[in-house]
């Protein structure tokens, strides 16, 4: 099990305004923000995204090779998927696979896809058979 991940992103600003509003949807929520010498050694400049207290996925300014990333986010049902989708759409992602069906894995897995301003793969995802802790 994960507990948290740092995304290096181009331009930290334009990336912090398009995730709070691509995972708004899922509960997600900018939460916290470290600064200059305040960051943790060897990370001065970090934005945390998280929710129900616990932050888990942050950005930093930093070389971006976007095709080596891909983070898929638990939504709770298809309408968060499919909210998820529209909010990142809005916000200036690529569409990279519509809402719907994956069949390829499970009948019952429903998702979304889309590349963020930096080329990051997103994926939202809700597995019917599971149900995220909320």
């Amino acid at each position: 099990m994960l507990d948290h991940i740092f995304l290096s992103v181009s331009d930290l600003q334009r990336s912090v305004d398009f995730y709070a509003a691509t995972l708004a949807p899922l509960g997600i929520a900018h939460q916290h923000d470290y600064a200059g010498k305040d960051g943790p050694p060897g990370h001065p400049d970090l934005k945390g995204f998280g929710a129900r207290g616990r932050v888990f996925f942050w950005l930093r300014q930093g070389p971006v090779n976007g095709e080596a990333v891909h983070v898929g986010f638990v939504a709770a049902g298809h309408a968060e998927v499919d909210a998820a989708h529209a909010a990142a759409m809005a916000a200036g992602a690529r569409d990279n696979g519509a809402p719907g069906a994956r069949l390829h894995y499970d009948p019952r897995y429903y998702a979304a896809n889309v590349l963020d301003p930096d080329g990051h793969s997103l994926e939202f995802v809700h597995k019917s058979w599971q149900h995220p802790p909320r």
